[in-house]
C-alpha cells in the first residue's frame, strides 16, 4: 500500500468512525498523560532516593520516597488500565459499526453482485478484516498516545538531568524510525495477502460443510483433506511471516539498546570523572533512558500496525463502496396491483454484459392476471432468467417489464417485492423453529392465520405429529425434515404472505410421486385467485395452465394451452414425449 493510500484510508477511518468517539479518546489521552508523568516521576525519584537515602543517609526520606514510588506506580497502573478499557470499547464499537455496514451491504446489494463473489470472502471481511481494524484502533491509538507522551516526558527529564547524555541517547530514535518504515511496507503487503487467503479459507470451509454428504458418498475425504491442508498451511505460513515481520524490529532494537547503554555507561564515566555528573544523577538518567526505550520500541511497531489495519480497512471499504444498481427509491410511487397482469416488451438480458450471449432475446409476452402461466423449455432456455427479472433480482439491459401497465423500474422496489411470493425447488429455511420459519413471511400473523396457512399447505398434520410441534428446531436449512416437508413449510410461508403474484420455480422437481401429489395440492391452494408464474420441470403438473410459453435459446417458440401446443408445437411435443418414456 502506497503512502497516499495509507493516509487516505486513515483519514476516512478517522472521519467516518473514530471521530464520533472523540470524547472517549480525549479521556484516554488525558490518562495517557498521567501514565507518562508517572513513568517520568519514577525515574526522577531515583535521583533524590540515591542522594538522600544512600549518600546523605536521611532517615525521614528513607520511608517517604518509597511511599511516593508506590503511589507513582499505582497511579500509572490504574491510569493505564482505564485508558485501555476505554480505548478497547472504542475499537470494538468501530469494528461493530463496520460489521453492521458490511451486513447491510450484503442485505441490500444486487443479486448480481452477490453472485459474483463467494460468501466466504464476505465472511472473511466481517470476521478477519474488522478484527484488524479493531486492533489498529484499540492497540495502535492507545500506544501512539501513551508511548508518545512517555517518550516526551522521559526525554525532557533526560535533558534536565544532563543535555550531553540526552543528545547521546537520542541517536537511537531516527534509527528506530528507519526500521519502522521499512518493516511497515512489508507488513502491509503481507497482511493484504493474508486477507485474501482468509477469504479463500472461509470459502473452502463453508463449501465442505454444504457438501458434507457428497464428499462422503464420492469418498473424497482424502482429497478435501489435502485441499484443506494446502489452504490452512498457506494461511499458517502467511501468519508466521506477519508475526516474524512484526518481531523483526525486536532484535534490531535490542542490539541498538545494548550499544547505546554500553556507550552511555562509558560516556557517563567520563562525565563523572570530569565532575559534570553526579552518581545520583547517573542512576536517575539511566532509569529514564531504560524506561524510554520500551515506548520507542512500541512506537516502532505502530507503523506496521497502521499498514496492517489500513490494508484491512481498504478491503472493507471496497465492499461498502461497491455501488448498488438495484435499490429502493422512496421518491417513486408504490405499485398498485389489481388484476396482476404482467407484460414483457422487447426484453433482452445477459448475465455477463461483456459477453455477447444473451439469456433471453427480445421477449414480448403478456401474462393474464389470476391464473397459472407456465414456462417450459430445455435447461438454459431462459426460464429462470424471466423469473429472476420479475422481482428485479436483475434488470434487463433492453426493454421494459410492466405489472398492471406500471413499469416496474418506475415504482418502489419494496412495493414490487411486497406483492410477490416465491417458492423454489431450492427451499431456504433458517436454523430456527418451524413457527418462526413460517412467520418469516408475516411476523404479525395470528395463531389462527398461521395454522390456516399450514392446513392449506398440507403441513399441519406432519407438524403436529412432531414432539415439539411448531416449536421444533429444524436444523441448518431444514436438515431434519424431508424434501416434501421442507417444501410444504415453504408453501405455508408463501400462503401467509398472501401476495397477489406467485412465482413457482420447479417447486416439485426433486420430490417423489407421493410428496409431489401432496405438494401439488398445496400449490393449488396457494395459487387460488392469484397470478401464478410456473417454471415446470414435469409437464404433467401444468396441464391446467391458462397459457404455456415454450422457450428455446432465450426466445419464445410458441404459446398456448396444453392441447394446442401438443398439436402445433414440435418443441413442446418433444419435451412432453420424452417425459412419457
Amino acid at each position: 500500500m502506497e503512502l497516499d493510500e495509507l493516509k487516505f484510508t486513515l483519514k476516512r477511518l478517522y472521519k467516518g468512525y473514530v471521530k464520533e468517539h472523540f470524547n472517549r479518546i480525549l479521556l484516554s489521552l488525558f490518562l495517557s498523560i498521567i501514565v507518562a508523568a508517572s513513568t517520568a516521576a519514577t525515574a526522577w525519584l531515583l535521583d533524590p532516593a540515591v542522594k538522600k537515602i544512600f549518600i546523605d543517609k536521611d532517615r525521614t526520606l528513607a520511608w517517604l520516597i518509597p511511599l511516593v514510588i508506590i503511589f507513582s506506580f499505582s497511579t500509572k497502573g490504574l491510569s493505564l488500565y482505564f485508558a485501555r478499557i476505554n480505548i478497547i470499547k472504542v475499537g470494538a464499537r468501530i469494528g461493530g459499526k463496520l460489521q453492521k455496514q458490511l451486513t447491510n451491504n450484503i442485505l441490500t446489494s444486487d443479486i448480481k453482485t452477490l453472485d459474483g463473489r463467494h460468501s466466504g470472502k464476505y465472511i472473511a471481511n466481517i470476521l478477519y478484516d474488522t478484527s484488524q481494524v479493531t486492533q489498529l484502533v484499540s492497540v495502535g491509538v492507545l500506544n501512539l498516545m501513551k508511548d508518545s507522551f512517555t517518550v516526551v516526558t522521559l526525554v525532557t527529564l533526560m535533558f534536565y538531568q544532563n543535555w550531553k547524555l540526552a543528545l547521546f541517547a537520542m541517536l537511537m530514535m531516527p534509527l528506530a524510525a528507519i526500521v519502522s518504515k521499512s518493516l511497515g511496507k512489508r507488513i502491509g503487503k503481507a497482511t493484504g495477502e493474508a486477507g485474501e487467503i482468509a477469504g479463500r479459507l472461509t470459502t473452502f470451509m463453508s463449501e465442505i460443510f454444504k457438501a458434507s454428504r457428497m464428499i462422503r458418498v464420492y469418498q473424497k475425504e482424502k482429497v478435501e483433506n489435502h485441499n484443506a491442508d494446502n489452504v490452512i498451511t498457506e494461511m499458517l505460513n502467511k501468519n508466521i511471516k506477519i508475526g516474524s515481520i512484526m518481531i523483526r524490529a525486536t532484535p534490531i532494537m535490542e542490539v541498538l539498546t545494548g550499544c547505546m547503554i554500553a556507550g552511555f555507561i562509558y560516556y557517563a564515566g567520563v562525565l563523572i570523572d570530569a565532575g559534570e555528573l553526579e552518581v545520583n544523577n547517573f542512576f536517575s538518567f539511566l532509569a529514564a533512558m531504560m524506561l524510554v526505550y520500551q515506548p520507542v520500541r512500541s512506537l516502532a511497531t505502530i507503523n506496521m500496525l497502521a499498514y496492517q489495519g489500513t490494508a484491512a480497512a481498504k478491503r472493507i471499504f471496497s465492499v461498502i463502496d461497491y455501488p448498488v444498481q438495484i435499490k429502493n427509491d422512496e421518491s417513486l410511487p408504490e405499485i398498485l396491483i389489481k388484476k396482476g397482469e404482467i407484460e414483457f416488451k422487447d426484453v433482452s438480458f445477459k448475465y455477463d454484459e461483456a459477453n455477447k450471449i444473451q439469456a433471453i432475446k427480445k421477449i414480448n409476452i403478456k401474462i393474464e392476471g389470476v391464473g397459472m402461466t407456465a414456462f417450459v423449455g430445455h435447461s438454459g432456455a431462459g426460464k429462470s432468467t424471466i423469473m429472476n427479472l420479475l422481482p428485479r433480482f436483475y434488470d434487463p439491459q433492453e426493454g421494459s417489464i410492466f405489472f398492471d401497465s406500471q413499469n416496474i423500474k418506475k415504482v418502489t422496489l419494496n412495493s414490487i417485492r411486497k406483492n410477490i411470493s416465491l417458492v423454489s425447488q431450492d427451499v431456504v429455511l433458517f436454523d430456527d423453529t418451524i413457527r418462526n420459519n413460517i412467520l418469516y413471511a408475516n411476523t404479525n400473523a395470528s395463531e389462527k392465520e398461521l395454522k390456516d396457512a399450514c392446513k392449506s399447505a398440507a403441513a399441519e398434520e406432519f407438524i403436529e405429529s412432531l414432539p415439539k410441534g411448531y416449536e421444533t428446531l429444524i436444523g441448518e436449512n431444514g436438515i431434519r425434515l424431508s424434501g416434501g416437508q421442507k417444501q410444504r413449510i415453504s408453501i405455508a410461508r408463501a400462503i401467509l404472505k398472501n401476495a397477489p403474484i406467485i412465482l413457482l420455480d420447479e417447486a416439485t422437481s426433486s420430490l417423489d410421486s407421493d410428496s409431489e401429489e401432496i405438494v401439488q395440492n398445496a400449490i393449488t391452494n396457494l395459487t387460488k385467485n392469484k397470478t401464478s408464474i410456473v417454471i415446470a420441470h414435469r409437464l404433467s403438473t401444468i396441464h391446467n395452465a391458462k397459457n404455456i410459453f415454450v422457450l428455446k435459446n432465450g426466445e419464445i417458440m410458441d404459446s398456448g394451452n396444453h392441447e394446442y401446443l401438443i398439436k402445433n408445437c414440435e418443441e413442446y411435443k418433444s419435451l412432453y414425449q420424452k417425459q412419457l418414456k
